[in-house]
């Protein structure tokens, strides 16, 4: 392997207050439920909504409201201001296993539906280990287009058998970046896919996988 390509969201970077803050949200309006259901209807919801380069409180209150429906909570205008109140502008955080990505002697690049923000974000989380970041609102093109990813083996330079990518998402990471050849895998530290072989639990699993 000569070349490792990370996804943003869900693979290196989170927001780990999000599902606490709604958690916290719904309990003001009398509504319990279990952090791990909430997760887990986010993550299916995810796979089907297609997130903008930039959000906004329209974007927002769509998809909370297919969430909360998804929950069986009938979703009040009430409710959907504060969960957006509560959530909006959270910090993003790394994964503590991304700690990984500083031992691996490969160059490293970001291929992310994201907006123009995101280079500054990661100097500042993770200093200059990228070689490449290449985001959507950049490029004009996001996933799952597969010209995204075209646009990203032409920058690098290399052929998709010489390259690793790690995402989060069946539907907008793998199955298009499996499709063109890369070596791809989906990370899963919440073990939602069982028993699948195109899944690695942690990014510590990389060291293995890049010999």
């Amino acid at each position: 392997m000569k070349y490792l390509l990370l996804d943003v969201s869900g693979t290196i970077l989170h927001k780990p207050t999000l599902f606490k803050e709604i958690i916290a949200v719904l309990d003001t309006h009398n509504i319990n439920l279990d952090i791990k259901q909430l997760g887990y209807n986010h993550k299916l919801l995810s796979e089907s909504i297609k997130f903008p380069d930039r959000t906004n409180l329209e974007f927002y209150n769509n998809f909370n409201s297919e969430l909360l429906y998804s929950l069986g909570i009938v979703p009040s205008k009430e409710l959907l201001e504060s969960i957006f109140k509560a959530c909006s502008y959270l910090p993003w955080k790394k994964y503590s296993d991304c700690n990984v990505l500083q031992e691996l002697d490969l160059p490293m690049g970001i291929l992310s539906n994201f907006n123009n923000s995101l280079e500054k974000q990661l100097s500042i989380l993770f200093g200059d280990i990228f070689k490449d970041v290449i985001v959507s609102e950049k490029v004009g093109v996001s996933k799952p287009s597969i010209d995204f990813y075209k646009y990203a083996l032409e920058k690098i330079g290399l052929e998709p058998s010489d390259i690793i990518y790690i995402g989060d998402s069946f539907k907008l990471d793998y199955q298009p970046a499996k499709s063109l050849g890369f070596n791809t895998y989906i990370v899963d530290r919440d073990g939602y896919y069982k028993n699948n072989k195109n899944v690695i639990h942690s990014l510590n699993e990389l060291k293995s996988i890049v010999q």
